[in-house]
Parts: C-alpha cells; sequence; structure tokens
C-alpha cells in the first residue's frame, strides 16, 4: 500500500472522519465503520485533503484536462484539490456548477473553467450515483468527456446489485473509479497497530455480507 494511503486513513481517523463502531447507512445496513467528509472542516484539513486527492491522482497517472466539482460538497474538493496540484507542479484548470442557473452577470450552470477535453470528476463517496450521472450529464452536454471519478474512500460493497456502486458507475458509464483509500487499504491497515486490530474481524464480517462481486 502506498504511504500516502495509509497516510490518509490516519488522518481521517485523528480528524474523527472515519470511526468504528456501529452505523446504520443510507441502504439501511448497520456498518462496524463509517466515513463522514463533511468533517474535514476547517482550513488545515481542507489543505491536507487536497493533497491526498492530488498524490492519489498523480500516482494514478490519471489523463485530464479539467478538474469538475459537482454542487455542493465537489466545490471545495475542487479547488483544495487543483491547489494541490499546482504545488506539485500540474496547474490545472477547475470548474464546478450551480444547481440552480443564473439569470444574470454571465448566467448558465457552470462557474470557473470551460469543460473543454476530458473532465476528471471529484467527489467524497459514491453512493447511488446519482452525482455521478448528473455530472456525466452536464460535461457531455458541453461537448467534453468524462476522464473518470476520483472520490475519498471506496467502501466496495454492493450497490443495486451485486457490484460495487463504484463498479455500477464504471459500468453504467464506461469510466474508471479512483480513490485515495478503498476496503482492502483500511482492511492492510487495521493490522499495523494493536489498538486498531480489533475492528478488523467486524469489518471482514460485514464484507462477507455486503461486500461486491468482482465484475
Amino acid at each position: 500500500m502506498p504511504d500516502f494511503r495509509q497516510q490518509f486513513l490516519q488522518f481521517a481517523i485523528d480528524r474523527r472522519v472515519l470511526r468504528f463502531g456501529e452505523f446504520k447507512t443510507k441502504a439501511g445496513r448497520l456498518s462496524p465503520y463509517f466515513f463522514n467528509a463533511g468533517l474535514f472542516n476547517d482550513g488545515l484539513a481542507l489543505k491536507q485533503l487536497g493533497e491526498f486527492y492530488a498524490k492519489a491522482i498523480l500516482s494514478a497517472g490519471i489523463d485530464f484536462d479539467v478538474l469538475f466539482g459537482p454542487a455542493y460538497k465537489g466545490i471545495p474538493l475542487a479547488a483544495a484539490t487543483a491547489i494541490a496540484l499546482a504545488a506539485s507542479g500540474r496547474n490545472v484548470p477547475w470548474c464546478f456548477n450551480r444547481k440552480e442557473a443564473k439569470d444574470h452577470g454571465e448566467g448558465g450552470h457552470l462557474i470557473g473553467a470551460e469543460l473543454r477535453g476530458r473532465i476528471l470528476i471529484i467527489d467524497d463517496v459514491i453512493s447511488a450515483g446519482t452525482s455521478v450521472r448528473e455530472s456525466v450529464d452536464i460535461i457531455r452536454r458541453h461537448g467534453a468527456e468524462p476522464a473518470g471519478v476520483i472520490i475519498a474512500l471506496d467502501r466496495m460493497e454492493r450497490g443495486q446489485g451485486t457490484l460495487s456502486a463504484a463498479q455500477e458507475v464504471e459500468r453504467a458509464h464506461g469510466i474508471p473509479v479512483f480513490s485515495i483509500a478503498s476496503l482492502d487499504d483500511l482492511l492492510d491497515y487495521l493490522q499495523t497497530g494493536t489498538d486498531m486490530k480489533q475492528y478488523e474481524q467486524a469489518i471482514v464480517q460485514y464484507r462477507s455480507i455486503y461486500g461486491a462481486v468482482p465484475p
């Protein structure tokens, strides 16, 4: 596991973004862990989060021209990641959408760079895939092509069928989904210290029930 993935998981635990216990998911499942990216809620945390996204993007070698952050959660993620990428030597344009069209000034739904070429969508997680579908529609409507999706954590559990939500997005839109870290990385991480290993068995059991089947 690349160091940044382990560092990201420790960062998420330190910020109490990643917690262990018993949590009810939107799907009604009782999960032994919970990831709430909304708790990256101060300047330093957002700066560090952007740096982790940038490291994941650079490590994956994703070919893209513009970074797109879907409203609303994707907006600060796109901004922070664009800044972090620039600091790493890669200056990329970024853009985000409005939920409602502006009827004065420049008008329209988009703010920032023009959607042109290959567009990388950035978000925190993929649940039902609604945000990705809306983003892909916006991108293609403007004559550009989605290059992929980058998220913070891939839970790797079943979505509507036997595939994970990320796999469903890949199949539905023909684009890859990347993540800073995945459930595989989390299980590896839990084995690195005795204080974390206590949570491993519950997550393994949860995965045996709700884990996605490889496509």
